[in-house]
């Protein structure tokens, strides 16, 4: 074992001194590259096998530290909201306490969305699916009271059910109900839903985006009734919160999010447009409004603190009592969920807080409110890629270089090829950290860093070993130059 290893550690030294370690820098350079270009293809799509093999391999190994940095870029500046279009009728623990337990009887969540719609919003989403009939609704009472009751039976099914009171109500208001994508049955699931067509402008996506075979949506009575159907799906990495799909499939047909279809009911038209190419979906649109996404549909979400964002909610039950001021949902975009103690899913965002899910519904349609999108698109990876292999080469090309000033430099002083790396580096950071903060582009800035300082310390690692070798030479010159003496001061003969 000690011998084997021997003999890796010496083949090691000799490829490191070989060309004075260019060799080795080089193939480092296109290697690591290789695998931060890898790293960011998606795992959809048609590629080659060893390039899927590869990017499953190695994904995290820059994927991560990407993240990482956008989530810090975020952190240091998060969006600052300009406009509140959105309103959050939540139903909160205060509306439990003095309502009732959830869920509620379809008729009462009828008499909410009444009471929003007098107010004249421009659209109410609900982040609710009701997939099964509401068993409180007259008819199912009736079907379990005994034989001795049936006139109380037969009056009871005279009343309209529950789901025809909130059918009425949601056909009644410019409504958008929500519903959940699943990549496998499971009970209520169904693999079709009623949506508004959507206008394809260049290539079929369907085999880009996020692709889906079930859904958990509402009874069809229901969909019928309302004015749009959307998918509530957010994107997790990590178990964190960092994109939305604003488009995506079910089965062959594309669908959209909750997001794009408020925007569609609230500006009456008719159907979205979706802009793509030969990378996937390039842009969404509706009406005037176009926002850009990345290839497979999703949109990078510029999140704002959630203490910027509390007087966008309003309790149900002061909606219920009219405690609410009319400009609080006039001509607002109105989102009605929950938000009681274990009815929310809560979601991480990149700013490290907890929120409800529709709070990150409520601030997609803000971000495309203001226009403020963050964007990575496909030519900004060529460039990060094309900017890490010139400035590579020129570090192969110029640092080995015995006679170049920096040589010198480093030379005279020891400590400054780790104060130079430094340097570059931090400067490579704070250049990234202004393109983002006032151009909006997240540029990975963390596997320039990897690649680079890995490169950096070929030639770092090659001076190691010259300097080992040296005090070696010195020592066999010093022997040789005394045994030199000995024979000189030896008397002839």
């Amino acid at each position: 074992m000690k011998r084997s290893r021997d003999s890796w550690l010496t083949f090691f030294k000799i490829m490191m001194r070989a060309g004075m370690g260019r060799p080795v820098a080089l193939v480092l350079l296109f290697c690591l590259s290789l695998l931060n270009l890898c790293s960011e293809l998606p795992l959809n799509g048609s590629r080659p096998a060893f390039v899927t093999t590869l990017g499953e391999m190695v994904r995290d190994s820059f994927g991560a530290p990407r993240q990482l940095l956008f989530d810090q870029y975020q952190r240091r500046f998060p969006r600052i909201p300009t406009a509140q279009p959105v309103t959050i009728v939540e139903i909160d623990d205060k509306t439990l306490a003095g309502i009732g337990q959830w869920p509620w009887p379809r008729n009462r969540l009828a008499s909410l969305i009444d009471a929003i719609a007098a107010q004249k919003p421009v659209a109410i989403g609900l982040d609710i699916y009701m997939p099964e009939p509401d068993q409180t609704s007259p008819d199912k009472v009736a079907d379990n009271l005994p034989p001795a009751a049936a006139s109380l039976a037969a009056n009871l099914r005279r009343l309209p059910s529950h789901e025809a009171i909130l059918a009425r109500s949601l056909r009644a208001t410019p409504s958008i109900l929500g519903a959940a994508a699943f990549d496998h049955s499971a009970f209520a699931t169904s693999t079709d839903m009623r949506s508004a067509p959507i206008h394809l402008h260049g290539p079929d996506p369907l085999n880009k985006v996020q692709r889906f075979n079930y859904v958990l949506a509402s009874l069809p009575e229901l969909q019928a009734a309302a004015h749009g159907q959307a998918m509530l799906n957010v994107a997790l990495e990590g178990g964190t919160v960092r994109r939305i799909p604003l488009i995506m499939a079910l089965g062959d047909k594309l669908v959209p999010s909750l997001p794009i279809e408020m925007l569609r009911v609230a500006t009456g038209s008719s159907a979205l447009d979706v802009y793509t190419n030969r990378l996937g979906v390039q842009a969404v649109g509706v009406a005037d409004v176009l926002v850009p996404t990345q290839p497979d549909g999703d949109l990078w979400l510029h999140f704002a603190s959630i203490r910027s964002t509390l007087n966008r909610y309003v309790s149900a039950s002061d909606i219920l009592q009219g405690k609410v001021d009319a400009d609080r949902i006039h001509n607002k975009l109105v989102l009605v969920g929950l938000t009681g103690s274990g009815l929310t899913d809560m979601r991480t965002t990149v700013l490290g807080e907890l929120v409800p899910g529709i709070e990150i519904q409520a601030q997609v349609i803000e971000t495309i409110f203001e226009g403020h999108f963050l964007r990575r698109p496909a030519w900004l990876k060529s460039a990060e890629c094309a900017f890490i292999m010139a400035f590579g080469l020129l570090i192969i090309w110029y640092f080995p270089r015995t006679d170049s000033r920096l040589a010198r430099f480093i030379r005279a002083v020891p400590k400054s090829s780790a104060i130079l790396g430094l340097s570059l580096n931090l400067l490579t950071l704070y250049s990234c950290l202004l393109i983002f903060k006032y151009f909006g582009f997240l540029v990975d800035a963390a596997s320039i860093f990897i690649i680079l300082s890995a490169v950096m310390g070929c030639f770092f690692s090659t001076a190691l070993l010259v300097n080992e070798t040296r005090p070696s030479l010195g020592a066999a010159h010093a022997q040789v130059g005394e045994d030199d003496r000995d024979r000189a001061s030896k008397p002839p003969g």
